[in-house]
């Protein structure tokens, strides 16, 4: 597998990506906030949401479900709160210009609080956390998605895979940034190894009658048809608490569609409006102003504190060091930003697509 990797520059991949949604009719403020989303992933090594995800995009722009020119509608707006409806334009502009709308209630009133209807996927949540850190506070992003999880003890798939984000400044040279699904894997992973022909870990994918799945493309496959769905963090049952991850997702649910009065559950799979199918979603952002509370000096400090003490905590056998979230992204950047951004044969077919049909001839891939 290894002879079919190609590494690609960070900066032209993103640059690529860029001119993809510009060929495909986005403005190319637009395009550059939605490349930057993706690169970001990439160089953060989660590779189930860059450039994986350019050719889903692709399609569903070729389709119709995507609106190309966002237009955000404010329907109410408070000094410390907002909801917004994305007109299913494209959900990292409107992600990204919630993030900033929240960022700028909170340094005005120590917080702020945003949430979207209407919107559609919006690649890494950690990506608007990111933004709140940059701007010295703590940022939590949220979004519901297609239904992939059940309720414990049941099999239908429910709960999309619903990522509960948050991240803080520290005095580190990193922050402290978790960003993961309330599932155990997430569909994007999935489809990852799917690309690479890898068998799934046993205990994250069950069918309808509540068997194991290990074969991604066969799970993919059963995900078309609702006969398959990702365990939630814990797992199957209440044996390993498998009822925490399926809370937290609700609790995602909640927070992206009850209070947008948006869509959720099955209705995520998609509706038809005016003969033209939509793949909607809800998202919601905070954003903490630390200055208004002890400062921010203070606060990285005692959070530094916190992410030295743990890893200094005494290991596991045979391990060799302890990390803390952000840890390991911060380090992933720092060494993809010298060898490239990895390719697959899977991703290499995919941009010769779209590079052939948009006529991106200024683009000279070694593949």
């Amino acid at each position: 597998m290894s002879e079919e990797i190609t590494y690609v520059d960070a900066k032209t991949l993103e640059n690529f990506m860029r001119d993809v949604f510009i060929g495909l009719g986005v403005p190319e403020e637009d395009a550059k906030i939605i490349a930057e989303v993706l690169i970001t992933s990439d160089l953060r090594g989660i590779e189930s949401h860059g450039i994986q995800r350019c050719k889903m995009y692709y399609d569903r722009i070729k389709a119709g479900i995507y609106e190309v020119n966002t237009k955000i509608d404010i329907i109410k707006e408070g000094p410390t709160t907002a909801l917004l409806d994305g007109n299913c334009g494209m959900g990292h502009v409107i992600a990204y210009k919630a993030m900033k709308m929240t960022i700028e209630k909170a340094k005005k009133y120590g917080l702020g609080a945003v949430a979207v209807k209407n919107s559609t996927h919006f690649g890494i949540a950690g990506f608007y956390s990111l933004m709140a850190i940059k701007e010295g506070m703590i940022g939590l992003a949220v979004t519901n998605a297609r239904p992939s999880i059940p309720p414990t003890f049941g099999v239908e798939p429910m709960l999309g895979t619903n990522p509960l984000t948050v991240g803080a400044p520290t005095d580190e040279q990193f922050p402290f940034l978790i960003d993961a699904a309330t599932s155990i894997i997430q569909r994007g992973k999935v489809e990852v190894y799917d690309r690479i022909k890898k068998t799934l870990p046993k205990n994250t994918v069950i069918d309808e009658n509540g068997e194991f799945i290990t074969d991604a493309t066969k799970v993919l496959e059963k995900m078309l048809e609702r006969k398959a769905a990702l365990l939630p963090l814990g797992g199957k049952g209440e044996d390993t608490a498998g009822y925490k991850g399926y809370g937290y997702a609700t609790v995602v649910e909640l927070l992206s569609a009850a209070l947008q009065n948006g869509i959720y559950l099955r209705d995520t799979l998609g509706i038809v409006e005016n003969g033209q199918k939509r793949l909607k979603v809800g998202h919601f952002f905070l954003a903490i102003n630390i200055d208004n509370f002890n400062g921010l000096d203070s606060f990285k400090n005692v959070a530094g504190n916190i992410m030295r003490d743990l890893r200094k905590s005494q290991k596991e056998p045979g391990e060799k060091r302890i990390y803390t979230a952000g840890e390991k992204e911060y380090y992933e950047e720092i060494e993809k930003k010298k060898t490239g951004i990895p390719l697959n044969k899977s991703l290499q077919n995919d941009i010769k697509i779209m590079q052939t049909d948009l006529n991106l001839d200024g683009y000279n891939f070694s593949f």
